[in-house]
């Protein structure tokens, strides 16, 4: 469900679906997306009103994806046989990141 919240961050309320929820000593903390923005941000309980009307039904602006069955890769080098060979990797290098964020653009 999507609920409104206020945001310190960009000081207005946005549509967010609630994602986590913690409780403090002061009161309860909701892990949230924020749909229109594609940004993640805790707020307080207070802060979290319930979406009605026509607000409910425009379509979000954002949307969280990834990239199926797409998995690091990474170069290995063998020294002794003097060969390179693309192999899995634990993790994207900011070199890979780069190079697909200007294949999007």
């Amino acid at each position: 469900q999507v609920y409104v919240v206020f945001s310190e961050e960009l000081q207005c309320w946005c549509r967010a679906l609630v994602e986590s929820v913690w409780h403090q000593a002061d009161g309860c903390q909701l892990g949230c997306f924020l749909v229109d923005y594609a940004r993640y941000c805790s707020v307080a309980s207070e802060s979290i009103r319930v979406l009605l009307g026509a607000f409910a039904k425009i379509p979000y602006r954002a949307k969280k994806c990834r990239l199926h069955c797409t998995k690091p890769l990474t170069l290995h080098l063998d020294f002794c046989e003097d060969i390179a060979k693309l192999g899995p990797a634990k993790r994207w290098v900011t070199s890979a990141i780069q190079h697909f964020r200007k294949l999007l653009e």
